[in-house]
């Protein structure tokens, strides 16, 4: 039986990974918000800067129903997860998240799954940290060859940029992705 994903009062479990066949870029969140597990989507806060970027880059904006974002994204070859599969939260701030109750995902298995991916893009410093401290050394030399870059975070609570500053960033580090590869349109 599958399990939904929930969170309680203190504790938050996340999704699976958006995983395209043929990804060529995983975009890694820390753990979904208590508005994403309660709508049971990806970035589902409507402050939430995530759907409005990818518009920008994808067309993959908040306009289309949940579902088509996901099938534009992974048209792109763009794969989402987070670091963390669950973790005690009180509330949807990364900095609630408690240190030492929390489980990453499985992203090294996930690696050995895609072989062909060519970089890992951290939501925010929070995800990079907690993928530095509890996965990274998991992963081995399947880091290898990838680019790690670490993104302003599209969270509301993020107000340190303005829109068009996070815009910026993400495009200049997607710049590669918003193409398709050639010879795989179209699957």
């Amino acid at each position: 039986m599958k399990t939904v994903p929930r969170q309680t009062k203190a504790w938050a479990e996340g999704f699976p990974p958006v995983e395209p066949r043929r990804a060529r870029v995983l975009i890694l969140g820390t753990l979904p918000s208590a508005e994403s597990i309660r709508q049971g989507q990806y970035y589902a806060h409507p402050r939430n800067a995530f759907w409005p970027i990818m518009g920008e880059l994808f067309g993959a904006g908040r306009e289309w129903p949940y579902g088509q974002r996901l099938r534009k994204l992974a048209a792109r070859g763009v794969m989402l997860w987070d670091v963390l599969q669950a973790a005690q939260r009180p509330g949807s701030l990364d900095a609630a998240i408690h240190p030492r109750r929390l489980a990453p995902n499985a992203i090294p298995d996930l690696l050995v799954r895609h072989p062909e991916l060519e970089a890992i893009v951290f939501n925010g410093g929070a995800a990079e940290a907690l993928f530095r401290r509890h996965v990274a050394a998991a992963c081995g030399a399947q880091l290898a060859g990838l680019t790690l870059a670490r993104l302003p975070s599209t969270s509301p609570a993020h107000a340190a940029r303005t829109f068009a500053q996070k815009l910026a960033a993400w495009r200049a580090a997607l710049a590669p992705f918003r193409t398709p590869r050639r010879g795989t349109a179209g699957r």
